[in-house]
């Protein structure tokens, strides 16, 4: 059975042990504790899954543990994560993988060194139509792929206090993106600005200009303003149009002579993302997001910001 923790249990950290206390149900999985600095938190959500407290996420080392999820600050990705990795225990780690390059790429080669199973945790790659969007897109039902373009906008929340859009929205849909072209990203332009946000060193709005190496390009909107969300992607292509909503998880296809709605079994992303994991860990397979994707997302947000600001 793989015994498992979770570290930083706010609302996304919250959802990592709510769903492996679902999987304990099938036997495979055993939730043996959760940590987080915030003790009245930590004990409301351990004593409702039932599971030990840690205040200090180190004592999670000495429980045998075989995987653990990360779900803390980006800035301590890296702190946090290297004691476990170097014990050996597999990581999950919450998108984007780090706040540096240069501490993504430590995490990465202490993975590997340690032969333990490196996740990252961009979520929409696990959402089912996204799937089947690569499902006809890799069948050439959309001919050679010209354009891509993504809007993640909604309003303001003090939850993440920590980055601006591009980092905590953007990642999503340049991983995606690079996910359907199946390429790395070439060039990268972008504007953002600050408009509302409380950190005025956030940016609360970006637009995000991208091209693929093999010459795809793809436009980001992202933003903090919008009184509704909206989470879309479109893609054209040479022979039709996809229409992709994340949210419902709805996907039609335009050609020349059809309009296609497909049918998709809908699920919870996250589920599926811890699932997969646990299936990578038991089985020492590859999972579908490595820490390298997760570093080539986070090259692409990081070059956004600094185009953004003239650099």
């Amino acid at each position: 059975m793989l015994k498992v923790a979770v570290v930083g249990i706010g609302v996304m950290g919250y959802n990592h042990a709510r769903i492996y206390n679902e999987l304990q149900k099938d036997g495979n999985v055993e939730l043996v504790g959760l940590s987080d600095m915030n003790k009245d938190r930590l004990n409301e959500v351990s004593e409702e899954f039932g599971v030990k407290a840690f205040s200090n996420y180190r004592d999670l080392l000495e429980e045998d543990l075989d995987a653990v999820s990360i779900v803390v600050p980006t800035f301590l990705h890296k702190e946090v994560a290297l004691p476990f990795i170097k014990k050996g225990i597999s990581v999950l780690i919450e998108k984007p993988i780090a706040d540096t390059i240069e501490n993504a790429n430590e995490i990465i080669a202490e993975a590997e060194k340690n032969n333990v199973i490196l996740s990252v945790g961009h979520v929409e790659r696990f959402n089912p139509a996204v799937l089947k969007l690569k499902e006809h897109v890799e069948k050439g039902n959309l001919g050679d792929i010209v354009t891509m373009t993504a809007k993640r906008v909604g309003p303001m929340t003090t939850r993440i206090a920590d980055a601006g859009v591009i980092l905590d929205l953007a990642v999503h849909d340049i991983d995606v993106m690079a996910f359907l072209a199946n390429s790395k990203v070439k060039h990268v332009h972008a504007l953002a600005k600050n408009v509302k946000h409380p950190n005025n060193n956030a940016e609360d709005y970006a637009l995000i200009i991208s091209s693929f190496e093999n010459s795809i390009d793809g436009i980001i909107e992202v933003n903090r303003l919008t009184p509704h969300k909206t989470r879309t992607l479109n893609i054209v292509g040479t022979k039709g149009i996809a229409y992709l909503d994340y949210m419902n998880q709805d996907l039609t296809l335009y050609d020349e002579e059809w309009v296609k709605t497909a049918k998709i079994n809908k699920e919870e992303p996250l589920k599926k993302e811890i699932a997969h994991f646990v299936d990578c860990v038991q089985n020492n397979k590859q999972p579908l997001v490595t820490g390298l994707d997760g570093l080539n997302a986070l090259e692409t947000a990081i070059y956004a910001l600094k185009s953004s600001n003239g650099n």
